[in-house]
């Protein structure tokens, strides 16, 4: 059956003559592109030019030739290797110098992710500099560092954008400190509170999330230089004072030990990067809700030439916003990987990098492309504040029920109090009475509650308690952070 099958697909994709069908593009595509980071029709919403750029192939190597460069020179600080052969390992380090065909082949060929390499930097090096590239070092060295530096890059990138959202949610918070809306739990009207309140739950989330960022620099951003088993017994007596230049010439840190095997470093890295994104995904997924007709409290941005769908041409969808929450699955999933690439043998096992170098890089795509849907879409988002306070006050006399509870309990005691508006807002919904009208005929309530109480209680603006000033708190820290 697979061959009928495949002899009907090959059948189709053939004229009469035998020749390739047109619809095909077999013959014009060269198959660059088959995942859908690097889709130069759909990648948009995967990834960022930035991280493109930071995990490009070529751009990749020449890291690695750029950790090479800076090693010998670190070696002819230390008089380990001539300095004029350190010179001449930095100037040979240029990948435009080399064939990425011939490196490609060669790794193919030998089945070693750096050999090829080297092998073109030696070949690129004059007189017998070539013979000090890569001196005492071990692949995993050169890669680890290099992974180090890719992810202080991504780093760099991230915190810019981050700060602009935090930035667009606290002019939001600050335009919308007193803006009346209802709060919902499971989904449920529950009591009032401010859309300024809401806004400044996420940007307190997020400051922890840039406070993170910057701890994971402190621990994650080190070289790794210790030889084939981590003793670095091949750089002899100056291996200390070589791991301390190394690392100063790359602006990383100095580990105390290698760390071939111990990959918490890497694992903090991406659990906090799909942290970070998953909060995201909550503030987009929250402006989805809201962006729904029914509540209307949002309302995403959009453009002329959008289209919502190719069917129903009223349809203005929350793309951007449903894209985060995309984003924070693939990020979370990358958890998995960098965790099971903790669990290794011995000094050294490579099972763990090779599943680092996706989850690295993959985690590092989806958080600067979903800070920048984010950043997007809050920047058209419109604030519907009228529509806010319309729900809240359709919903008034519920989301007051809780006031009246505790302003009974002074008299009552709270388990009384509450026992009476819980028989009350029971019976008004599940027969479909007025609850107002209830409230205010019960003889236990009135017993209690004066008329200009009543008239107080129910009033949903009376009972936003401290969320003002809450937001007047996140909003002093964000202040505070940017000086």
């Amino acid at each position: 059956m697979l061959a009928e099958r495949k002899l009907s697909l090959d059948s189709a994709q053939q004229d009469g003559h035998g020749n390739t069908s047109a619809h095909s593009n077999t013959a014009e595509c060269k198959h660059e592109h088959s995942h859908i980071l690097d889709s130069k029709v759909h990648g948009g919403g995967y990834a960022s030019s930035v991280s493109r750029e930071i995990f490009c192939v070529r751009c990749r190597l020449q890291r690695w030739l750029d950790v090479e460069a800076a090693l010998a020179l670190a070696q002819a600080d230390v008089n380990m290797i001539p300095k004029a052969a350190a010179l001449e390992i930095h100037r040979a380090a240029r990948l435009s110098d080399m064939s990425m065909s011939e490196i490609a082949e060669g790794v193919a060929r030998t089945g070693h992710s750096l050999m090829p390499l080297l092998q073109a930097l030696q070949a690129n090096c004059r007189g017998n500099a070539g013979q000090y590239v890569h001196y005492g070092a071990t692949t995993q060295d050169i890669q680890d560092t290099a992974q180090s530096l890719e992810m202080r890059d991504v780093l760099d990138a991230i915190e810019p954008v981050l700060d602009g959202i935090v930035e667009r949610l606290a002019d939001l918070a600050r335009a919308h400190r007193s803006s009346l809306m209802v709060a919902r739990t499971h989904s449920i009207p529950a009591l009032p509170t401010t859309f300024g309140l809401k806004v400044a739950g996420w940007i307190d989330e997020l400051l922890r999330h840039r406070d993170r960022l910057c701890e994971v620099r402190k621990r994650v951003l080190v070289v790794q230089l210790f030889g084939g088993v981590g003793t670095m017994a091949a750089f002899g007596s100056n291996a200390l004072e070589l791991l301390e230049t190394f690392a100063r010439r790359l602006s990383l840190d100095v580990p105390l030990s290698g760390w071939h095997v111990a990959r918490e470093r890497i694992a903090e890295f991406v659990s906090t990067l799909a942290m970070m994104v998953s909060t995201l995904a909550r503030v987009a997924d929250e402006i989805r809700t809201m962006n729904r007709w029914e509540i209307g409290e949002v309302e995403v941005g959009w453009s002329e030439h959008q289209i919502g769908s190719s069917t129903m041409p009223h349809k203005r969808n929350p793309e951007q916003c449903e894209q985060v929450v995309v984003m924070a699955r693939l990020a979370k999933a990358q958890v998995m990987l960098a965790l099971d690439a903790m669990i290794l043998e011995h000094e050294r096992d490579y099972r763990g990098t090779r599943l680092e170098w996706c989850a690295v890089a993959d985690v590092s795509h989806y958080s600067l492309a979903a800070l920048n849907l984010l950043s997007d879409a809050l920047c058209g988002l419109k604030i519907k504040s009228e529509k806010m306070e319309q729900n809240a006050r359709a919903f008034g006399d519920s989301i007051c029920m809780e006031a009246f509870v505790f302003e009974m309990a002074r008299k009552l005691g709270k388990a009384n109090a509450y026992q009476i508006i819980f028989e009350l807002t029971q019976e008004s919904q599940s027969k479909h009475k007025p609850l107002r009208e209830m409230v205010e005929s019960d003889p236990r309530v009135r017993a209690v509650v004066d008329e200009a109480s009543l008239k107080r209680l129910f009033d949903p603006r009376t009972h936003l308690g401290m969320a003002e000033k809450l937001v007047d708190g996140v909003l002093a820290k964000v202040a505070k952070g940017n000086k």
